[in-house]
């Protein structure tokens, strides 16, 4: 019954909403993560062209916690009236529902597309101490140090975890697990060699290489980075097939009017074309993914099949 009239009572609320033009006071896109990381500049960047265009403020309300979760069931939750968002990433709609053994919201019925945004990929960095230049050889010694090697990671279950655990599948060797509490201390020790290798992000890892302090192997994602045009992808080193983008797009409540999901979708495009905001995603090392509603759903259907298997093989689990 309690159900019932809450689906009544934000069907009414979606009524009202639709009848009016959108928007007409402040939009907020909740960012389940923290300030300064991709997800927060992606957000503010596009938030600034959206309220240029408009004539209201757009809000980055950022929540980080739980792996992005505390936020996203926060926009789950909210009124589906266009007026709170959501900057979901493949973490919070493609791996959390296998990782995390309950959730406050459900994925698949309580936010609706809207687009996807930007794919920002990581690469494979190894320390210098590696004796490999190249995917085939670091997978070739991997298979020679018997499963004595140590991988960081940005912590258990992040994209950065299953990231290594894809390529351990498909490589056929193994290697310890070393999760670390977010990029910053996974760098300082592969950095000091206590760990050999990470599947890191671009703005985190590229200073590094170009030091030399740490050896770029590939890139993780489906297509090659523009600030990185000659590192192979991992699937054009040797791994084809491997795939792991790094993608985040806007999300909203379900039951969120199909003429303001719309209205998003195409300002949101809009936005995506803007110097500026192209600028801000190229210095991610990133590039721009707009899309259609369907086409972000079928991004999120496929990678939810794909991370849930590699969660399961690698017995990774969050209560």
């Amino acid at each position: 019954m309690r159900t019932f009239i809450r689906i009544l009572f934000f069907a009414l609320i979606s009524l009202h909403a639709a009848a009016q033009p959108y928007p007409t006071k402040p939009v907020h896109i909740v960012v389940p993560f923290p300030p300064s990381g991709a997800a927060d500049l992606l957000t503010r960047a596009l938030g600034k062209k959206l309220t240029d265009s408009w004539g209201q403020p757009v809000v980055a309300d950022n929540r980080p916690g739980a792996g992005g979760n505390i936020g996203a069931e926060a926009a789950a939750k909210s009124a589906p009236d266009g007026y709170t968002l959501l900057m979901a990433a493949v973490t919070t709609h493609a791996v959390s529902m296998s990782l995390y053994s309950k959730l406050g919201y459900d994925l698949e019925k309580d936010l609706v597309p809207v687009s996807l945004v930007a794919n920002v990929p990581h690469i494979l960095v190894a320390h210098p101490s590696v004796p490999a230049k190249n995917l085939t050889e670091v997978i070739a010694w991997l298979k020679a140090q018997g499963g004595k090697a140590n991988f960081a990671s940005q912590g258990n279950g992040t994209l950065s975890h299953l990231e290594f655990e894809l390529m351990k599948s498909m490589g056929g060797f193994s290697a310890n697990h070393i999760p670390y509490k977010g990029s910053a201390p996974a760098m300082v020790d592969i950095l000091a060699g206590n760990v050999v290798l990470l599947f890191d992000s671009i703005p985190s890892s590229l200073p590094q290489v170009r030091a030399g302090k740490l050896r770029g192997i590939a890139v993780a994602s489906s297509r090659r980075s523009p600030v990185l045009p000659d590192l192979p992808t991992v699937s054009e080193a040797g791994l084809t097939g491997f795939a792991a983008d790094s993608w985040f797009g806007i999300m909203a409540p379900a039951g969120t009017p199909r003429d303001i999901v719309a209205k998003l979708n195409a300002d949101i495009q809009k936005g995506l074309e803007s110097a500026e905001v192209k600028e801000i995603i190229t210095r991610q090392g990133g590039e721009v993914m707009g899309s259609t509603p369907e086409q972000m759903a079928a991004q999120i259907k496929g990678d939810r099949q794909k991370w849930g298997r590699v969660v399961r093989e690698s017995g990774a689990k969050i209560e």
